[in-house]
């Protein structure tokens, strides 16, 4: 069963802010699920390193084509 993560767990993770989060979350970089009220979303752990890995390929490309970062 996966785990899922609030923001708080999620910002400290990449170690940026919950508002950062919530713009990826806002943006459709980073998928998650709202529960119960308002404010309350959730990012499974797998959903965090697929977005991890995505970030990380992403960054390979810009580097290997001299793209400034």
């Amino acid at each position: 069963m996966s785990r899922f993560l609030t923001i708080a767990d999620v910002a400290e993770y990449l170690n940026v802010s919950a508002g950062q989060v919530r713009t990826l979350i806002k943006n459709g970089e980073l998928p998650a699920i709202q529960v119960g009220g308002r404010g309350q979303w959730r990012i499974e752990d797998a959903v965090l390193t697929e977005y991890v890995e995505r970030a990380y390929a992403a960054t390979r490309e810009k580097i290997a084509s001299g793209e400034d970062f």
